[in-house]
């Protein structure tokens, strides 16, 4: 037997659908919502034959226009390489100080670094390079490695600590972790780098440190502490800390000798790439 009704208020009959006391009228779609329908499913079964759309066991149906938009992107890149041609070719045969003696040369290498900056290198050293705790700062005049750009260029292909044979490498003890030095002599030597730092600092403890700075710390960051490039030491006299200026900061390096590693980036960019870079954080972040 069928719930449908004629509603007494609109004089409409309904489907027989009843939600909480509330009947459902079986009014006609409105004329403008069905031509809108039919027309989407027009211009679907349109979409179908000219463009690729049905999947299948072994691809897809490719369409009458034969679109690919794979095929567009390797198109427009291709369209860029020819554009970029004469420069790119400029740049590879170019030296670091040519690039940089040519304004036209430079602006292609700095526009390329720029952008191969912010998709490899921001992600640690921040959009602008200014680096965060454990990541250096680009745009200061501190380098741990030297910061010409054959210095920078020579960072960046080889990499800092990644275990490849020819990558940078430097290694602060854990001397309290390793147990090289007591916890009395740690707490001294963080003095004694304070003092290094010029702040004040226990005259005392930094008097007892002496000799121990001069017998585990000098070989590397020298006897006035001001570091080694070439080793990677940094400068203990300057302002600069890439864990924190903080005792407990300068305390807890020496304890568990922290060191971080730098991609490895000549197996993955083209010689002409890692110019690019390189110009573009001489130039922008502080080269020397």
């Amino acid at each position: 037997m069928s719930d449908r009704q004629v509603d007494d208020h609109s004089g409409v009959e309904t489907t027989g659908h009843e939600w909480d006391g509330i009947r459902e009228l079986d009014n006609p779609l409105p004329r403008w919502w069905l031509w809108i329908m039919w027309a989407s499913v027009a211009v679907a079964i349109v979409y179908w034959i000219l463009m690729p759309a049905w999947p299948g066991l072994h691809g897809y149906t490719k369409g009458l226009l034969h679109q690919s938009d794979r095929a567009a992107v390797v198109g427009k890149l291709n369209e860029l390489k020819t554009l970029r041609g004469v420069q790119a070719a400029r740049l590879t045969n170019a030296s670091l100080e040519e690039i940089e003696r040519d304004p036209q040369l430079q602006a292609y290498a700095l526009t390329a670094g720029q952008a191969v900056f912010g998709d490899n290198c921001a992600t640690c050293h921040g959009v602008g390079g200014a680096g965060s705790k454990g990541y250096p700062n680009l745009r200061d005049d501190v380098w741990l490695w030297g910061g010409s750009l054959e210095d920078i260029q020579q960072t960046i292909t080889v990499g800092v600590r990644t275990g490849e044979p020819h990558a940078r490498f430097s290694q602060m003890p854990a001397f309290g972790r390793d147990q090289m030095l007591t916890g009395a002599q740690i707490n001294d030597l963080t003095e004694y780098v304070v003092a290094l730092s010029r702040r004040p600092a226990d005259k005392a403890a930094v008097a007892r440190a002496a000799p121990v700075f001069a017998e585990q710390c000098v070989s590397c960051h020298g006897v006035e502490g001001k570091g080694d490039p070439t080793k990677g030491a940094p400068n203990l006299t300057d302002a600069e800390w890439l864990y924190g200026p903080s005792r407990d900061s300068i305390h807890g390096q020496i304890f568990n000798g922290r060191g971080g590693v730098m991609p490895t980036w000549g197996g993955r960019f083209d010689p002409q790439t890692i110019k690019a870079l390189a110009v573009y954080i001489h130039a922008n972040a502080g080269g020397q």
